[in-house]
């Protein structure tokens, strides 16, 4: 049998654990797949003293990751630290420059320079395999680069961060406000140190940018990514939706258009009966449309260990076999520039409004909608509370540009109280 793939392992976290513990647990069946054995030669994280639960004995250690990328008993850097700055970046290039192959699960590092370290990359000739960057377990890179490298992409979009469908789905089942189970999920664990990377959709908008550049042959470009949370989210909003037969979202959704790539990351109305109306939970879901397959759906665990550590250990194989792609499905060099577009299609919405209490109030928001271009198809009005009376109205299709106007005219007068939500109802 071939020499042994030797790995250098950055990252001793949960994932990092976790591909240990799929190598050591499958050696032999891994050899099989792989044609060759994969091996583990050397490791580095921050703590060498801490407990992890796993003997870590056999594995030389390296303070410094870009130390244990340079290694000459590293073929390659599996790379799980995380960050897009200091120590991930520096050893992901340490490796590069050295004309070692890259595999990682950190989608902020490519989604702020994953053109550049692309173009590094191949100009030495090697590449970086990131599935476990989007989607946890789920084999969405592999699908785009590969099982339907034939199609031409018409749109992509789903959930992909499984803490703000957990959020939103328990605010649904439970009845709950936005902040106690905001509180309940970071209790339990699952929201990031920073949770603004969560629950304000910059986690998923980084995986979005990613897909978006498989998917449509362009640079990675997150800056240009239409971005809201789920902050404003009320549980009266959730119901409500439910009423009507929709369940919210934070949906991703990225489609390349006559105007240049739009790409959103905003809660959304989607149909209960949906793939995705019926996602519930921690789980990820990614929607493809292609010329020729049509609509397919990938559904899994977008995070944890040992979906992660499965999604790294894909790529590690691919490259033991000898499978070598573009980092982003072509090559770098040619990837288009991206030009950003924000919606121009027009869909229904969803509005809620809380309006003083007083007679002709409804009738003052009704005409700047209609002064905007925005037509009601069903309007509901709700109890009163501390003066203020709730009004809930989904409109006939719109642009966005015409939602902005109508919602910036509302606040002009008198008589909205607050901030109103709109929210996109999106075509599944």
């Amino acid at each position: 049998m071939p020499a042994p793939l030797r790995i250098g392992l950055a990252g001793l976290g949960t994932v990092g654990i976790g591909v240990i513990e799929i190598i050591q647990n499958h050696a032999e069946m891994i050899a099989m797949r792989a044609g060759r054995p994969i091996i583990i030669t050397a490791i580095s994280a921050r703590d060498p003293k801490r407990d992890r639960g796993i003997d870590l004995s056999g594995f030389a250690w390296e303070d410094d990751p870009v130390a244990l990328a340079r290694r000459d008993d590293v073929d390659i850097l599996v790379e799980v630290m995380g960050g897009h700055e200091g120590a991930a970046r520096a050893a992901t290039e340490a490796a590069l420059e050295a004309g070692k192959d890259v595999v990682t699960a950190n989608k902020a590092l490519l989604a702020h320079y994953g053109q550049a370290l692309a173009e590094k990359a191949e100009a030495a000739g090697c590449t970086i395999r990131f599935e476990a960057a989007v989607a946890g377990g789920i084999p969405i890179i592999k699908s785009l680069t590969e099982g339907l490298a034939g199609n031409s992409i018409r749109r992509v979009m789903g959930v992909m961060n499984g803490t703000c469908n957990y959020i939103l789905t328990r605010m649904e089942d439970a009845g709950l406000p936005y902040e106690m189970v905001f509180e309940e999920a970071r209790a339990l664990g699952y929201l990031e140190a920073d949770p603004n990377l969560d629950v304000g959709g910059i986690d998923a908008s980084h995986k979005l940018s990613l897909l978006s550049s498989i998917a449509f042959g362009t640079k990675v470009a997150f800056d240009g990514i239409e971005m809201e949370g789920i902050g404003a989210i009320s549980v009266d909003d959730i119901q409500r939706a439910g009423d009507m037969g929709y369940r919210i979202k934070l949906l991703g959704v990225a489609q390349m258009t006559g105007r240049g790539l739009e790409q959103r990351m905003t809660p959304c109305l989607v149909p209960q009966d949906s793939p995705l109306g019926q996602l519930s939970g921690g789980t990820n879901m990614v929607v493809v449309e292609g010329d020729a397959v049509g609509q397919i759906v990938l559904r899994g665990a977008g995070a944890g260990r040992g979906p992660t550590a499965s999604a790294v250990m894909g790529d590690v194989i691919d490259l033991a076999r000898g499978i070598r792609t573009p980092v982003f499905g072509i090559p770098a060099t040619k990837l288009a520039e991206t030009v950003s577009a924000h919606s121009a299609a027009p869909s229904a919405w969803y509005l809620r409004i809380r309006l003083v209490d007083k007679p002709g109030a409804l009738a003052k928001v009704a005409t700047k909608l209609g002064d905007a271009g925005v037509s009601i198809n069903r309007m509901r009005q709700y109890g009163h509370s501390d003066g203020d009376a709730p009004v809930l109205i989904v409109t006939h299709k719109a642009t966005r540009d015409d939602i902005l106007t109508a919602m910036a005219a509302a606040r002009a007068t008198n008589v909205v109280v607050g901030e109103p939500v709109a929210l996109r109802i999106e075509d599944v």
